[in-house]
């Protein structure tokens, strides 16, 4: 079938066409009230996270028995990109990165499978080995707190459970968790006297409880027909049950647990304590399944928890934090305005055309959009700020096939023919210069799908949205707008349209036609007129700089507290409790949640939480709204003034977009002796305090870490009759303790039970003294009689890159600097300033390192996409010099692009050259219009000249049109001022204007130059 019969099909079978409309419509209603909305994309990501714990272990014991143990194993894994780890005292993460290429799930398994077959050799210490996936999806869909300042840890803990317990009831709910409950345990704690009294080791209580604590099967017995199961022992069930158990039998006599300790409920010492506000809290949060829709689950958490609220005891109140359901409809709500405004605009574009050919191509924009909708929703993508972007990018776009063809049927109207022949005809007629601008336009976006690592699948909703619509749009052009057309267009209509278009056609002969006779009567002057304009271009991209992603524009923030490593709880909690009476002071701050010990709950797809460490803390915070200049302001007040507090460094961090980054600047430093990589790190630090724009600078090997060893004396302790490791066991029981067995209460829930030496909760130095280690004979030893405790120093943490030992050194940028300039400016000063020695090496990491893989893939993409689009225009004129006529517009719209984008304060981002990517499809689609139209007019025997000026003034009017949608389109989301699409938005905007003006002159003049003469070969 041919497009002119395809188009004849549609126009002449009208319910045909009708009944299609009607399902179209149907399909894209059901894709917009079933598809999944998120805040942001959700994608696969084929990253995880290892993570040890080794109590006890010191950060280089770590690093030699777990981490470079893992790493090797990790590395050989096909696929693999990067293998980090950190190792510190008594724990390590292990970062396994692999190329985006790879299935994340099986690559998962095939991480939990080698982790697991390595558990044999790792120390048997180990406490802990867990392999974490990296999602997207593992962001919180709420946050809540319960907040009790009176109510006991236990009680207080068992209503946060039974609450994370319901959530997790819900349909679509991954996982509810509980946030900042200190350890609740029974603790049986030694009478050391006692024991030394009776002449028993501590381990004998701990060795009788785990005796009498064993859970595990014994068997079954048959009585007859009956089969029985034997119970015996098993968790105990309540204080009594674990006083009671026997140590020893002596003279008749039984020496039970409660002869020899003390049997009570006690809290071990926390290592993450929550409060809301200031006040003591427990957090809880809920992850949502991938695919779900967060609105209806959203709801369901909502109904639960004013259902749970009602039933709280005294003394507890629920107070709601965060839902990622209101950015999510704040971000929606903002573009459906967005989207709203461009319809309008375009509608008020299309006046020209006249009420009902204007009716006409706005019938275009309900059907592409419907149709690209349920395309995307096919292709498994879901509603969100990209995809919306995309839309609302679309709709400038869309229109432009029917616009052309719309402008094209009413032409041939106007010529005198009825409205079915002049809809048959003018759609034949326009039909290859359409399919060329559609193809070009639809291959300007095709490469951005491919775009490799985190940054392509962050932005692959909005080009599909964009494709999915003009191709939707496409179609409709060709079919449905041919037959409205036939229907809807006045029969009859004045030979020079309305009185807008009059005076559009008017002001095209009076100033269009002088100027372009004028340029065609000197072309070479006009052409070197228009190359010194694109020179330009070339300072100004020096100018604007570029840049990765921008923040997020959320009314969500973090606040980071980091004490030097090897501070105590206390020092960090101090730090903490000032920031949190800083916000308190703050009325634009809605809500606030501080987390000593450890990070808060996920709250953004690419801020992972922190692992558990004495030395953080870190405070969730909201606006009441996010206000663009004003809350920017607040928060440079709050970093002005944590920049004072002495003795911790504490950092406002914005969400960005983009990929996962602990700090935009990163220097990495590589070699194999920690010493010298302390020299190297503390030259970086200092490269980098000179580097102006840098802020908030980590250097993790700034400080050593302080350590007290016991330095036992062996021999003094054999004499005095304490046997080989008797002295450490003890001591570990009265610092930490053994979990020889569990309590599970009425409720089903579990504690530990944990036997240690009757000591405070919280590990003090003097506690040492009173320590007593058993000797022969029921003899006790005081501890200091056999050890000389004293301070060593030591390496707080290791880190490894590529297995290999590394330092990273991060810092912020200060307002009002561009990251890509600052971090080349460090990069370079430290390289300059920072001698190597042999077997050294520095590099980049951060946002440099990601806009370097970016790069790579848009260079890729932009390459693609010209080639792609070079083919199709020599598939389509056959003839290389006409591609060059075609083709060489580009630059006109790449200078309004800068132009704008420096105009505007903006870099050239990842989102503005996907904007300038954008362009060229949308500048060569304007030129397939005049440059066919030439063709079209000299095939029927008119002059070269003549028909360069003919074509110039008959297609001024589409195109201007076009380009005039276009912009209403992308006005509303240029004005919003988004970090994320206004940079697109402006770089279009910029490049379509000063295209549209200089290139009506710059293809007739290359036309005019390059064709004639050529006696129609290339």
């Amino acid at each position: 079938m041919t497009p002119a019969s395809l188009t004849a099909f549609f126009v002449l079978r009208s319910r045909f066409t009708l009944m299609l409309c009607l399902l179209a419509v149907m399909l894209g209603v059901n894709a917009w009230m079933t598809i999944t909305r998120s805040e942001d994309p959700q994608f696969p990501v084929p990253n995880m996270t290892v993570r040890v714990a080794l109590p006890g272990a010191t950060a280089e014991e770590i690093e030699q028995t777990v981490s470079r143990r893992i790493e090797e194993a990790a590395y050989g894994l096909d696929g693999i990109s990067e293998v980090e780890s950190t190792s510190t005292d008594g724990a390590a993460s292990i970062a396994v990165r692999f190329d985006w290429s790879n299935d994340p799930d099986r690559k998962y398994d095939e991480v939990v499978r080698v982790t697991q077959s390595l558990r044999a050799a790792l120390p048997a210490g180990v406490t802990r080995l867990e392999v974490f996936r990296n999602r997207t999806s593992e962001t919180s869909i709420f946050e809540a707190a319960l907040v009790s300042p009176v109510l006991p840890m236990r009680r207080f803990q068992k209503v946060a459970d039974r609450l994370a317990e319901e959530i997790g009831r819900i349909p679509g709910i991954r996982e509810a968790r509980v946030w900042g409950a200190p350890r609740s345990e029974l603790r049986v704690a030694l009478d050391l006297r006692r024991l030394a009294a009776l002449q028993l080791a501590p381990t004998a209580v701990s060795d009788a409880l785990a005796r009498a604590g064993v859970e595990g099967p014994i068997g079954a017995i048959h009585a007859g027909d009956r089969r029985m199961i034997v119970r015996e022992g098993g968790a105990f069930t309540d204080l009594d049950a674990v006083r009671t158990v026997p140590v020893i039998a002596r003279d008749g006599a039984v020496i039970r647990v409660g002869d020899v300790a003390t049997v009570g409920w006690a809290t071990g010492e926390p290592e993450h304590l929550t409060r809301f506000g200031g006040r003591r809290a427990l957090l809880v949060t809920a992850t949502a399944k991938e695919g779900v829709a967060i609105g209806p689950v959203t709801q369901a958490v909502k109904d639960r928890l004013a259902a749970y609220e009602k039933r709280l005891p005294g003394g507890v109140r629920l107070e709601r934090a965060f839902f990622q359901e209101d950015n999510v409809r704040r971000r929606l709500n903002g573009l459906t305005r967005d989207f709203l405004i461009a319809f309008a605009v375009v509608a008020v574009t299309l006046l020209p055309l006249g009420l009902r050919a204007a009716g006409v191509v706005m019938l275009a924009i309900p059907l592409s959009l419907l149709v690209g909708l349920a395309t995307l929703q096919a292709f498994g993508f879901g509603l969100n700020q990209l995809s919306i972007a995309g839309f609302v990018l679309s709709l400038g776009l869309l229109v432009d096939d029917s616009i052309v063809v719309t402008e094209n049927i009413a032409r041939h109207l106007r010529s005198g023919k009825d409205r079915t022949t002049a809809a048959l005809d003018g759609t034949r007629q326009i039909f290859l210069a359409v399919a060329g601008c559609t193809a070009c336009l639809m291959l300007a976006f095709l490469p951005l799908v491919a775009l490799p690592e985190g940054s392509g699948a962050f932005i692959r909703p909005l080009p599909v949205a964009v494709i999915a619509t003009i191709a939707a749009s496409f179609v409709v052009a060709l079919t449905v707008v041919p037959f409205a057309a036939s229907r809807m267009l006045p029969a009859t209509e004045p030979a020079e349209g309305n009185r807008l278009l009059r005076a559009l056609d008017n002001g095209i002969r009076r100033f269009y036609r002088p100027l372009l006779n004028r340029a065609l009567d000197r072309p070479w002057a006009a052409l070197a007129a228009l190359v010194m304009l694109c020179l330009l271009t070339i300072p100004l991209l020096d100018r604007i700089g570029s840049s990765l992603f921008p923040t997020a524009d959320t009314p969500q923030f973090l606040i980071r507290v980091e004490t030097p490593d090897g501070s105590a709880l206390r020092a960090t909690d101090r730090a903490l409790r000032f920031v949190e009476r800083r916000l308190a002071a703050e009325p634009t701050i809605a809500w606030h949640a501080a987390n000593l010990g450890r990070g808060n709950p996920q709250l953004y797809y690419n801020q992972r939480q922190r692992d558990p460490n004495p030395t953080f803390g870190e405070v969730a915070a909201a606006f009441k709204e996010w206000r663009g200049a004003e809350s920017e302001a607040v928060i440079a007040r709050l970093r002005r003034d944590f920049g004072r507090y002495p003795g911790a460094r504490i950092v406002v961090v914005l969400f960005a977009q983009g990929p996962s980054l602990e700090a935009p600047i990163e220097i990495r430093i590589s070699g194999d002796d920690m010493t010298t990589l302390k020299v190297l790190a503390q030259a970086t630090e200092r490269a980098l305090e000179a580097t102006p724009g840098t802020r908030d600078i980590v250097n993790p090997l700034r400080s050593d870490r302080v350590d007290l060893a016991l330095s036992i004396d062996h021999a003094k302790a054999a004499a005095l009759g304490v046997e080989a490791g008797v002295a450490r066991r003890t001591v570990r029981l009265a610092l930490t303790g053994e979990e020889p067995a569990r309590l599970r209460d009425p409720d089903g829930d579990d504690y530990p039970v944990r036997v240690r030496l009757a000591m405070l909760d919280r590990n003090e130095l003097a506690s040492l003294d009173s320590i007593q280690v058993p000797a022969a004979e029921g003899a006790a030893v005081p501890l200091a009689a056999i050890a000389q405790p004293s301070i060593q120093s030591g390496l707080a943490r290791i880190g490894r890159y590529q297995q290999q030992r590394t330092v990273l050194l991060s810092a912020f940028v200060a307002p009002g600097y561009l990251t890509a300039t600052v971090a080349d400016a460090a990069l370079r000063r430290v390289q300059a300033s920072v001698p190597l020695p042999p077997g050294y090496a520095v590099s980049a990491g951060g946002e440099a390192e990601e806009q370097s893989r970016g790069e790579a893939g848009l260079i890729s993409a932009v390459i693609a996409a010209v080639v792609g689009i070079l083919a199709i225009l020599v598939l389509e004129f056959g003839r290389f010099r006409l591609v060059g006529v075609v083709a060489g517009i580009v630059p006109l719209g790449l200078l309004g692009a800068v132009t704008a984008l420096w105009l505007g304060g903006y870099s050239l981002s990842f989102t503005a050259t996907i904007g300038v990517i954008a362009l060229i499809g949308i500048e060569i689609k304007n030129s397939i219009l005049l440059v066919d139209f030439t063709e079209q007019l000299r095939a029927g025997g008119m002059g070269m000249r003549e028909a360069v000026e003919q074509a110039g003034q008959t297609r001024f009017l589409p195109v201007l049109l076009t380009s005039a949608t276009a912009i209403g389109g992308l006005l509303p989301l240029a004005i919003e001022g988004s970090g994320l699409y206004a940079p697109m938005a402006i770089a279009i905007i910029g490049g379509l204007l000063s295209s549209t003006v200089l290139s009506r002159i710059a293809t007739p003049v290359l036309y005019l130059l390059l064709v004639r003469g050529d006696g129609g070969k290339a």
